[in-house]
């Protein structure tokens, strides 16, 4: 009973993590407009904080409960899901193209923020320092944007005047995906210690997967609408504030210690960054072909955690 009651509260989670998002998505974008935020601002604020929210919730909670490897892992696996499952499952769904800026600035500090958070685990500990490191590094980047004045994003935003409604369903979106959040970790920490299972590797496939609901649903609708700048766009901006924002945020409220795995892991990230970086920039766009590429890397990473996790569980033979 215990086991089907945590079972239970994953899945009301995720539903819970998914609506609220979505709520707090919507309701902030038109929030956003009224003021006369522009919608390059909104997009790169308002939806890349609403989609990365379960990874905040998430992540934040464990920190707070001292579980150190569910909220690393829950970063470094929801990046792993957003870049493998999600961008490579859209496109299949339908090629995807590419601009420049989503290359060679995007792209390419994705994979240079999996090499320096790599970096930054070599001591399997994340210290304040560091976590004040990686949030200066996100507001840098969104200062660039800001700058730069790229149009990133906009087409997929919520359209309509504001209603009197916003305000409290940017309230209740935030109150479900905190909830979400911090029930998913209890639920999720429950069940990897019934089955015998590292945090770790819980992290890096269920609780990633789950706290990545928000941006598979919005990077799927705008495949289907052909928007198809939020698919890849929303992906790479969501791990880099996975990266600097989530994580920093995490390390400055409590430093955070993680197991050798994490090692590996990051280290298989940054090799996936790598291949992402490669295929948004071959022909400009991310076919079938490659989204089938991406997809299979993802899975790769997935079982050879597991199974490395397990090999490392088993006792020596004498």
């Amino acid at each position: 009973m215990p086991i089907f009651a945590d079972v239970l509260t994953i899945a009301l989670s995720c539903l819970a993590l998914a609506l609220g998002a979505t709520w707090l998505v919507n309701a902030a974008a038109r929030l956003a407009k009224r003021f006369g935020v522009s919608e390059l601002v909104i997009g790169l604020t308002v939806v890349a904080f609403g989609t990365s929210a379960p990874e905040f919730a998430a992540t934040i909670s464990a920190a707070l409960q001292g579980n150190e490897d569910i909220s690393v892992g829950n970063v470094v696996g929801s990046n792993i899901f957003n870049v493998g499952f999600i961008l490579g499952g859209c496109a299949l769904v339908r090629a995807i193209p590419t601009r420049k800026s989503l290359v060679y600035r995007d792209g390419l500090l994705l994979l240079l923020s999996s090499a320096a958070l790599y970096l930054m685990l070599l001591s399997q500990h994340l210290s304040r320092l560091e976590g004040l490191i990686l949030a200066a590094a996100l507001l840098a980047y969104l200062l660039l944007l800001f700058y730069k004045r790229d149009p990133v994003l906009a087409d997929e935003l919520p359209s309509g005047p504001p209603r009197p409604s916003d305000l409290p369903l940017l309230l209740a979106g935030l109150a479900l995906v905190s909830a979400g959040g911090y029930f998913l970790v209890q639920a999720a920490s429950n069940l990897a210690h019934a089955a015998g299972i590292s945090d770790w590797v819980i992290a890096l496939t269920v609780v990633a997967a789950a706290t990545s609901m928000p941006e598979f649903v919005v990077s799927l609708a705008a495949i289907l609408k052909k928007h198809h700048g939020i698919s890849a766009g929303n992906l790479v901006g969501s791990c880099l504030f996975n990266t600097f924002g989530v994580l920093g945020v995490a390390a400055l409220l409590r430093p955070l210690a993680v197991e050798q795995t994490a090692l590996i892991s990051t280290l298989l990230l940054i090799g996936l960054s790598a291949l992402v970086l490669i295929v948004l920039r071959t022909r400009w766009r991310v076919t079938k072909l490659e989204g089938a590429l991406l997809f299979l890397a993802g899975l790769t990473i997935w079982i050879f955690t597991i199974l490395q996790t397990y090999h490392q569980q088993q006792p020596a033979s004498s």
